[in-house]
């Protein structure tokens, strides 16, 4: 059980010796626990705040080891992009992995929706294109993500978006570069697109733009476009586009966000938008973008700082939290950060 994944006094202390702290247990899943973690480089005494994220194969199923897993592990050494979170580095101790990554000081979307209601449509605007550029990065590379909710949109310390989660991440082609059609049940069903809850092979990228669509509603509107509590409504639902923005919502939204609501929550894949044309909409190209309203948005700002200063001036790169770990190429990375911790 995950309850059980919490590291052992011998990990910890083969931790330590490399520079990791593992500090409290954060979250928890099927098959893996989060924990705090700091980094100390051993050429000084500043400390990388990080999450850990804890696996141990002798209790996940199969499958999940088969196929999932080693997925999600070639993937995040394949990817480094500022609107993704950081990997620090992927160790193993005899059957766990513990995989550090940059932790998102504060917290998720959807806890920030939650706490704060409304994202104000100039604040939707910055985090949204912070997304679609992270996800244009990982299509550019032939991944689809498959599992976009906004519970796996990280917000970094400066506020800027962090794309995260890539348990039921694969690649869209084969050995060969031809296209490959996914036919797992992938994510939540909120978020998932019609042809996926439909159960028909689906283009794994462009059910992506749906979730990213389902993103952007509920970041406008501040509650979800459809109910999930019954799959066969929520499948009629989507096909006959039966969603509404609130009222005092929709009469303040600009036109133009309100198509591309329309563009990416569109059931004909024929006429779905793809993610290039996506990053080309309209919405998206304005660019007389005003300072972010993050500082007016939250009640109180990390470290002790005003929500002014903690505020990031215009939603680009958050260039300050992009730190190398322990990997430089992010090509050839993979067998550099797998590290097997011995056991002694």
């Amino acid at each position: 059980m995950a309850t059980r994944l919490s590291p052992r006094n011998s990990e910890v202390n083969a931790l330590e010796q490399r520079g990791y702290l593992i500090g409290k247990k954060i979250g928890q899943g099927s098959y893996a626990t989060v924990h705090l973690a700091d980094y100390v480089d051993s050429t000084g005494p500043k400390k990388m705040r990080l999450a850990c994220k804890i696996f141990d194969k002798e209790k996940a199923p199969k499958d999940f080891l088969e196929k999932f897993f080693p997925r999600e592990l070639e993937i995040l050494t394949k990817i480094e992009n500022p609107h993704i979170i950081q990997v620090h580095s992927i160790l193993q101790r005899g059957p766990r992995v513990f995989i550090f990554m940059r932790y998102a000081d504060n917290g998720d979307l959807l806890d920030f929706i939650k706490k704060n209601g409304v994202v104000p449509e100039q604040q939707g605007k910055i985090w949204f294109r912070q997304m679609a550029s992270g996800l244009h990065y990982l299509h550019g590379k032939n991944i689809a993500h498959r599992d976009l909710k906004c519970e796996n949109i990280l917000l970094s310390r400066r506020f800027n978006v962090k794309l995260a989660d890539f348990g039921f991440a694969r690649f869209c082609v084969d050995s060969d570069n031809r296209r490959i059609l996914s036919q797992t049940y992938c994510g939540s069903a909120a978020y998932a697109a019609p042809e996926v809850v439909n159960g028909t092979p689906y283009n794994p990228k462009l059910s992506d733009v749906w979730s990213l669509g389902i993103i952007m509603f509920i970041m406008l509107n501040a509650s979800m476009p459809f109910d999930d509590s019954n799959l066969r409504k929520l499948l009629k639902d989507q096909m006959t586009k039966n969603w509404v923005f609130r009222s005092r919502v929709r009469d303040t939204l600009s036109s133009s966000a309100k198509s591309l609501v329309r563009h990416l929550l569109e059931p004909d894949l024929t006429q779905r938008l793809t993610l290039d044309r996506v990053m080309q909409h309209d919405w998206l190209r304005l660019r007389k973008d005003r300072p972010s309203l993050i500082g007016r948005l939250v009640h109180s700002a990390p470290h002790g700082q005003t929500a002014g200063q903690s505020a990031h001036a215009n939603g680009e790169y958050d260039n300050t939290e992009i730190v190398p770990g322990d990997f430089q190429n992010p090509e050839n990375k993979k067998s550099e950060m797998m590290i097997s911790v011995p056991d002694t």
